[in-house]
C-alpha cells in the first residue's frame, strides 16, 4: 500500500468509527469526539482523493469536512 492508500484508508476508517459509534449509541452526534472523527477523517480521504485526482470524491469529502468544521465551530461557541 502506498502513503495515499494509508491517509485514504485511515480517514475512511474515521469516519466509519464515528458513525458505528453513533449508531450504536455510545456517542452523539454533537459530542466533540463524533465532530473531530467526522473532521479529520474527511479531511485525511479528501487529501488522498486530491492526490488520486479523483474529483467526485474530492467534492465529496472536502463538503463533509467543510460541514464538520462548521459543527466544531458551533460545539466551541
Amino acid at each position: 500500500m502506498t502513503s495515499t492508500d494509508w491517509i485514504g484508508f485511515l480517514g475512511v476508517f474515521q469516519i466509519l468509527l464515528a458513525y458505528v459509534l453513533n449508531v450504536s449509541g455510545k456517542v452523539s452526534n454533537k459530542h466533540l469526539v463524533f465532530i473531530l472523527l467526522n473532521l479529520i477523517g474527511a479531511s485525511m480521504a479528501c487529501l488522498a482523493s486530491i492526490f488520486l485526482n479523483y474529483w467526485p470524491f474530492i467534492v465529496l469529502e472536502s463538503v463533509w469536512a467543510l460541514v464538520s468544521l462548521f459543527a466544531l465551530i458551533k460545539y466551541k461557541k
